[in-house]
């Protein structure tokens, strides 16, 4: 089989889960040619396929796993694969990205994407052994963890080197932000698609590949990953690779991230933790870490197992914490114990549950209890005061359960804040239905924007700026203008914060297309869309995506699409805000007290750069026309979700 861009398999994998059957169909070269890949192909598939208000939980939900042209062509930082689906946690754009060895695996069998449909009568898993494709009955494995299914599976198939995604039981009984795990410690972790799968009756996919990645122009492509190599052992982002986040991992964002005043702590009540250095990156590695590891061609090498040895919590064996979990699991929840982190971690990672969600539920029904809405009684007997790690690793159990408390929790804090109501709604920090990651808008105020525009909700891989968080003056100046450059770069403006948030989210959805981890082209000096101009044509032999124009105008339709599939879901400016604490309540201590967050005029800005109407941040048609999306201009306006613009507005 012939494909007409290289980088590509060229064909993909389309499931049906109701009838039992698999076929292979070959990938459009226009969607690789307009769409990249990763992200870009899934909101394609999903805007395509997916009728508006389809019950994220139903047969009718699509669910894509996908690649992009650098999956497994040892670019940097590659070894991603993406999932897509309907969220069951929010009800619109779901999406979630997993490092590790999986996706090189898949495109090494010869596919570029997985699409599954329908919904099997029993448990099962896929099994792809490059051209052959099988589905095996997972009844056996259904109720076993993450770990005990990988191995299980790895022995069913006779190969303990076969790639393995799967579910554990919070996927399994629909705790709706259920993950999916891969490599043990893995995790596709937000939005829910460990419950899409579990609605399917889909355990796990097992993925065997011996085919290789075929590159445009060898010669020309080998020249900008000698670039690579250079910038990550002797160049500009050498220093902080090695000897921070090589040294310590994510986790060594916890000291950096409170001394900004930035760090969740009590339910977003403050950005600064006072035990900070109790759970650090430090720490970990001096008392906990026991060996090092990596995704599939990283330099970078964050990736770390740890261990607890003695005392309540022995026996605790996993990988990392990352920086996310180690704040929504301790200072979130002002539980400075690491040990009991470090558990608590481990059991979301065999349950398969996102640590970021699980630990925002925990501390909602902390302060919940903290003000007297939630007794002791409706909390199971558990003790819940802040800082108790005991009742943090009890709650995990009873979430996956979904016992007692825990089948109240699973919903995620908006669906347990309406149930509950009291007064509750108060301390359920999310937005549109996303449990907020761990930044604090009123010490950073760019994330403000970021999390209320974000396509899945209150995240910050969509587009959370380094350039003002690291005080990058010559990107900002170079990017945006001199005039600009110093407002930007001040943590504490509004000022200019709408633009670099969407030019953020534009580098991040090409990222997500090509596929390559954020900790490889987020910081200013190492990449831009300037080096995807670089790296796709010897790569794919797209010549046209050497303009650093083509490339924008692809991360442009890629962010429309998204955002009209949301569109069409109902979503509209008065679902992009800030829950009150943010824009009321002034930080009481650190380094942003006194500091609120003033959302309006960064939205404004950021719907101004992105061409939306910005009383309704629905669309303008010559907008969607402008990125090549002009059928979907036509089906908008037929529901009355996009606008004409007006001459002279």
């Amino acid at each position: 089989m012939t494909f007409d861009y290289k980088g590509y398999a060229g064909q993909y994998l389309r499931v049906d889960l109701t009838k039992g059957e698999m076929k292979k169909e070959p990938l459009p070269s226009w969607m690789a040619k307009h769409y990249i890949g990763g992200t870009g192909f899934a909101a394609r598939v999903l805007w395509d396929e997916l009728k508006p208000q389809t019950n994220p939980l139903s047969p009718e939900n699509s669910l894509v796993m996908a690649v992009g042209p650098a999956t497994g062509a040892l670019s940097p930082s590659s070894g991603r694969f993406m999932m897509a689906s309907k969220s069951p946690l929010t009800g619109i754009w779901g999406e979630s990205h997993c490092g590790g060895h999986f996706g090189p695996e898949l495109k090494y069998a010869g596919y570029d994407m997985i699409i599954f449909h329908g919904r099997s009568e029993k448990p099962v898993y896929l099994y792809v052994d490059d051209d052959w494709v099988e589905f095996k009955d997972a009844s056996h494995l259904w109720g076993k963890d993450t770990k005990e299914t990988t191995g299980q599976v790895r022995e069913e198939v006779g190969d303990e080197t076969v790639k393995v995604s799967c579910i554990g039981l919070a996927g399994e009984n629909l705790v709706k932000y259920a993950a999916v795990m891969t490599d043990f410690y893995r995790a596709a972790g937000r939005t829910g698609m460990g419950a899409v799968m579990g609605s399917k009756n889909l355990k796990a996919v097992a993925v065997r590949g011996t085919k290789g990645v075929e590159v445009a122009d060898p010669e020309r492509y080998m020249e900008v990953m000698d670039e690579v190599l250079y910038q990550n052992t002797e160049g500009p982002w050498a220093e902080p690779a090695q000897s921070s986040l090589g040294t310590y991992g994510t986790p060594n964002l916890v000291a950096v991230i409170n001394a900004i005043g930035r760090l969740p702590t009590k339910n977003h009540w403050t950005g600064y933790y006072e035990d900070a250095e109790k759970i650090s990156g430090a720490v970990i590695r001096s008392k906990h870490r026991v060996a090092r590891d990596s995704c599939f061609s990283c330099m970078i090498q964050c990736k770390y197992v740890s261990t607890v040895d003695s005392g309540l919590y022995a026996g605790t064996f996993s990988g990392g914490p990352e920086y996310e979990s180690v704040f929504a699991l301790g200072s979130n929840c002002l539980v400075n114990d690491i040990e009991a982190i470090l558990h608590a971690n481990m059991l979301c990672n065999l349950y398969g549950i996102d640590t970021i969600s699980a630990g925002k539920c925990i501390s909602f029904a902390m302060e919940c209890y903290e003000h007297g809405i939630l007794s002791e009684k409706e909390a199971d007997g558990l003790d819940l005061r802040w800082g108790n790690g005991e009742a943090l690793t009890a709650l995990i159990h009873k979430i996956a359960h979904r016992e007692g408390l825990g089948d109240l929790l699973a919903e995620g804090v908006r669906g347990a804040s309406q149930r509950m109501g009291k007064g509750s709604e108060e301390f359920a920090m999310h937005i549109k239905g996303l449990e907020i990651s761990g930044q604090d808008c009123r010490a950073h105020k760019s994330v403000g924007c970021t999390h209320a525009t974000s396509v899945r909700g209150a995240d910050h891989l969509r587009s959370l700026s380094c350039i003002d968080e690291q005080g990058f003056y010559e990107a900002a100046a170079e990017r945006f203008g001199v005039d600009k450059a110093e407002e930007i770069c001040n943590l504490l403006s509004e000022k200019y914060k709408g633009y670099i948030v969407k030019d953020q989210e534009d580098l991040y959805a090409v990222v997500d297309s090509v596929l390559m981890c954020k900790y490889g082209t987020m910081w200013p000096p190492m990449y831009y869309l300037d080096f995807i101009a670089k790296l796709l044509p010897p790569l794919t032999g797209m010549e046209e995506y050497g303009s650093v124009k083509e490339v924008r105008l692809a991360a442009e339709r890629i962010c429309n699409l998204r955002r009209c599939f949301n569109v069409r879901e109902g979503i509209t400016r008065k679902d992009e805000d800030l829950p009150p604490r943010f824009k009321e309540e002034p930080m009481p201590n650190g380094r942003a007290k006194g500091e609120v967050c003033n959302l309006q005029p960064m939205l404004d800005e950021y719907y101004e750069a992105r061409g939306w109407d910005e009383a309704t941040a629905l669309p303008f048609r010559d907008t969607l026309e402008r990125v090549g999306l002009k059928e979907v201009a036509d089906q908008l306006e037929l529901t009355g979700k996009v606008l004409k613009r007006i001459v002279g507005k």
